[in-house]
């Protein structure tokens, strides 16, 4: 009797929840993983098999690994400063300061706008509002668009993914914050940790668990941008800030290269794979209990 009553709340609860996930992530990256070794085009119904031809295209693909060595360059960029800026915030608002519930709500905003939105709207910033700044001012800084270089084009897109990503960060800080415990705290002061000490060896370590998971998030997203990078830059100027997730895009469904692209996309995938697997579990050694 037990066991059908477990059978059948598996079949309410569970059931549903593993049909959609194999329906939408297992047998689409299966397919996917199949096409690799196919020359379909998208269009044709029939997909010829061609071994590991696919990869070999991939390798000689210069571009390719171009998108992905500036993809590592943003990523690196925005991990640190989306982490930091959000770790120091959240810091912040959780001392007791004036107003700190409406400073969390105003910092996850962001968040919850759509990156093609969120694009538009600081091209539109861009493009228009810091040049009116420029001319008005003199400002050298703002005298041109910045989507218009290929260096300030790039820091445009790590500003705009720093401004959105915060936020949701910020929020994981703070409850890794107000999780301590003020015993532990508090015994620290009395031995006379203060600053930066007590900081890194009693702060960090104890908020270890939100920065792992803070870390996963933002590795995780930032290698697989693409909303925003197609609104705000498009790539542009001259491919100069296409990323990896853009150029797989371009490949498969623009240049009808879908073997090649879901290679590009199969390579991505484990490249992103194995480096937040190798982050959480390098984080997950530094978490300590209180």
């Amino acid at each position: 009797m037990e066991s059908k009553k477990k059978g059948k709340d598996f079949c309410i609860f569970a059931l549903p929840g593993m049909f959609c996930f194999f329906a939408v992530v297992i047998i689409p990256f299966l397919y996917g993983v199949y096409l690799t070794f196919t020359d379909w085009d998208g269009v044709a119904q029939t997909k010829n098999f061609i071994g590991f031809s696919n990869f070999i295209g991939v390798v000689r693909d210069g571009q390719f690994w171009l998108s992905l060595l500036l993809t590592f360059r943003y990523v690196i960029v925005v991990v640190i400063l989306v982490n930091v800026l959000a770790f120091a915030i959240a810091w912040l608002l959780t001392r007791g300061i004036k107003g700190q519930n409406f400073f969390r709500a105003g910092f996850f905003t962001p968040n919850l706008i759509g990156g093609i939105v969120l694009g538009y709207i600081w091209q539109f910033v861009f493009s228009r509002v810091f040049v009116n700044i420029g001319e008005s001012t003199g400002w050298k800084l703002f005298e041109i668009s910045w989507l218009s270089e290929p260096n300030k084009a790039f820091a445009a897109l790590v500003l705009v993914s720093v401004w959105q990503l915060s936020g949701y960060m910020i929020l994981i800080y703070v409850a890794g914050f107000m999780g301590l415990s003020e015993d532990v705290l508090e015994a620290a002061s009395i031995d006379g940790a203060a600053g930066w000490a007590k900081l890194k060896n009693i702060i960090m370590p104890l908020m270890m668990s939100s920065i792992t998971i803070c870390l996963f998030l933002t590795l995780s997203r930032a290698f697989m941008v693409y909303d925003v990078n197609l609104s705000l830059t498009a790539g542009g100027p001259y491919g100069t800030t296409e990323m990896a997730a853009m150029h797989v895009y371009e490949k498969a469904f623009t240049s009808r290269q879908f073997g090649v692209g879901q290679a590009e996309a199969l390579i991505l995938f484990i490249v992103v794979a194995c480096i937040s697997g190798l982050q959480v579990y390098l984080t997950k050694k530094q978490e300590v209990e209180a």
